[in-house]
């Protein structure tokens, strides 16, 4: 089966990424070395976002799997 051209959670895990990483430039321009605790907070947050999104990913891949296996076993019972 041919993989869906535009993936939401692909979309969502590179714009978290890209905005943490504007983020974190952000705050070393504008406060300098004091901006050390934040971006750590910012780096934190885009680690958590990637999880989520690959937790996110590994739901939907086992979804789809127990969906192709149930399908399966109906095809059989007929």
């Amino acid at each position: 089966m041919a993989q869906p051209t535009y993936d939401p959670l692909r979309a969502l895990a590179i714009g978290s990424q890209a905005a943490g990483l504007i983020v974190i430039i952000l705050l070393e321009t504008v406060l300098g070395d004091a901006a050390r605790a934040w971006q750590g907070v910012t780096l934190g947050l885009m680690v958590a976002a990637a999880l989520g999104v690959a937790v996110a990913r590994l739901y939907r891949r086992k979804r789809a799997q127990r969906e192709r296996a149930r399908r399966r076993e109906d095809d059989v019972k007929r």
